[in-house]
């Protein structure tokens, strides 16, 4: 006896610590009342398989929660609600049918022992319902029945109120053949369905007392592209539409929407697929994208010979270039030696020898296109340019200076004023002077007149300058511009010593030892005939000239004595002259 009653006692111990614990748990629940048309519709709570909405209160717990509403052949419906502990929310709703008919050809599966859990074919979500098992299980006078379209689909069957996966695997149904499937062994056997044959348009969904068809509609997918053609780096637009299918994709695009469009860019020809999966088996259509990655250059140079002169520091011609490209279908483009061009333009070239050196040019300068784009693309053009001329020295002018006869010139008519040896002087110097104003022509001649030490300054002055203006004016009836020449007068002002003389006569290389020897004897002579001179200063060089007395020339003695003969022979003539005048 004592054993019972501790075992009553025991028992009565569990019992009671069973309700204190559920009790309060249970009182802690609210209620979800929901309504909703067509009646037969499946719920969904908080994404798990609940059962058939209308016909239970579902007990859940306080809080919001999601209600998902699918009944094959509406639109399916999805909203939130929110649970009091201890009392009852209520929801209606009302589906949107989908009035669009199946057509043939189709089969049929009878699904025995689902009982009220969810059918689901070719997915697992809630996208891909049909119905539950109390609507597919008998071919009887009343009909319950998965029509399909001909196929192999994936069954598969989540338990009502847990959502738990209870049966899958595939299910072939013919054309006009009723598969009856036993959950959870599978396929059990496949009978002749000759109504099937009848059934040309049917509804998607239908019930009745005791009687229900729910009929799927095979998915339909359809994909353009607005350029099937297109260069690397340009964009086309993909075009996409399906039906009754909840999961599509397009490769290698990744998952879509139901129907949309996008714009792809590819970099090599692409075939783009569009797979639209549904309860009613797969639909697939694609469309290809050809990408043109090659690249077309051109490059070219106008003229491809340029001539370049250059005289000292001055380049005196540069005829230049233009260089012309073009590349197509390229993102990157340089040109070398440039550097990264444009795709398309020209550029005017001034270009220099790598030669600095006095002589003959003629090099030749490459220029190399390179073009690519990101498709692999790329295309290679060079352009050959020849640069021929000319590098010449600094140019110089030959001027020496010009002597005068004792008191000349008198008058400025240089035929009558001048003498044949300074006619000769001058008009080389204005040979050379017009072939250096051809590279220089801002460069001008500074003419300075003097006189020797005789005779007083109001007179040497003026006549220094006479000769300085009468040099002046043959250079200019020679072609040389007015505007090129300045003129200055100094008299006696700088006269050239006879130290300064003596250096000059060791220094010219045109007298031999015995001439100079003579020159030497009769220097106060000599040291004035060099004073009676015009002196040549090239400006901006600062360049003067050669103060080198003629002693050869055939009019020598005129110069040192304008009484003098004509014509003389060196320095014997200058010596046989007892005086000079001033």
């Amino acid at each position: 006896m004592k054993i019972r009653s501790q075992l009553h006692c025991l028992v009565v111990s569990v019992v009671l610590l069973i309700l204190t614990i559920t009790i309060p748990s249970l009182a802690q629940e609210g209620k979800l009342k929901i309504q909703v048309s067509p009646k037969q519709a499946y719920a969904w709570v908080d994404g798990r398989a609940f059962g058939e909405a209308t016909y239970h209160a579902l007990s859940l717990s306080p809080g919001d929660h999601k209600i998902d509403l699918y009944n094959y052949g509406y639109a399916p419906s999805s909203s939130s609600v929110s649970i009091t502990a201890g009392k009852t929310t209520k929801l209606e709703v009302t589906l949107t049918p989908i009035d669009k008919p199946v057509s043939g050809p189709v089969g049929a599966m009878t699904i025995e022992g689902a009982n009220r859990d969810a059918v689901l074919l070719n997915g697992k979500t809630p996208d891909f319902f049909v119905g539950h098992g109390d609507e597919f299980d008998h071919e009887w006078w009343w009909k319950q029945e998965l029509v399909v379209p001909p196929g192999t689909y994936q069954v598969t069957i989540l338990g009502a109120h847990t959502g738990n996966e209870v049966w899958s695997g595939p299910v072939e149904v013919p054309a006009n053949q009723r598969v009856v499937v036993d959950i959870p062994k599978g396929v059990r056997k496949t009978v002749p369905w000759p109504r099937g044959e009848k059934l040309t348009s049917l509804a998607r969904f239908k019930a009745g007392s005791a009687s229900a068809t729910v009929a799927v509609a095979k998915p339909t997918a359809e994909l353009s592209v607005t350029a099937a053609q297109v260069n690397c780096g340009d964009a086309s637009q993909l075009k996409w539409s399906s039906s009754d299918a909840p999961q599509v994709e397009i490769t290698p695009v990744g998952q879509v929407t139901a129907s949309g469009e996008q714009a792809v860019q590819p970099t090599q020809s692409t075939t783009y697929q569009l797979t639209a999966v549904g309860p009613g088996g797969t639909a697939t259509t694609s469309t290809t994208v050809n990408v043109n990655t090659a690249v077309q250059a051109d490059l070219g140079l106008s003229p491809a010979e340029v001539h370049y002169k250059r005289v000292g520091d001055k380049v005196v011609e540069d005829s230049g270039t233009a260089l012309n490209w073009t590349a197509s279908n390229a993102s990157k483009v340089s040109i070398d030696p440039l550097g990264a061009v444009d795709p398309s333009g020209n550029r005017t070239l001034q270009v220099a020898p790598h030669k600095t050196d006095p002589g003959s040019v003629d090099e030749t300068v490459t220029y190399t296109l390179n073009a690519s784009n990101g498709c692999g693309g790329s295309e290679t053009r060079t352009a050959t340019l020849r640069i021929v001329g000319s590098i010449e020295p600094e140019p110089t002018v030959s001027m020496r200076s010009v002597y005068f006869p004792t008191d000349q010139p008198r008058t400025l008519k240089s035929e009558a004023a001048l003498l044949p040896s300074e006619k000769d002087a001058l008009t080389a110097i204005a040979d050379s002077f017009k072939k250096y104003l051809a590279d220089k022509p801002d460069a001008h001649l500074v003419l300075s007149g003097h006189a020797d030490r005789r005779g007083l300054e109001a007179y040497n002055k003026p006549l220094s300058e006479r000769r300085a203006e009468l040099a002046k004016q043959f250079l200019v009836e020679q072609g040389i511009p007015e505007a090129n020449i300045e003129t200055q007068a100094y008299g006696k002002e700088k006269n050239l010593t006879a130290d300064q003389v003596k250096q000059l006569l060791e220094q010219d290389s045109n007298l031999s030892a015995e001439d100079r020897q003579k020159a030497l004897q009769k220097l106060t002579t000599i040291v004035l005939s060099y004073n009676r001179r015009v002196d040549l200063t090239l400006n901006p060089t600062g360049q003067e000239s050669t103060q080198s007395y003629p002693f050869k020339t055939d009019d020598f003695a005129r110069l040192v004595d304008r009484n003098g003969p004509s014509k003389g022979s060196g320095v014997e003539v200058a010596a046989a002259k007892k005086k000079i005048e001033n």
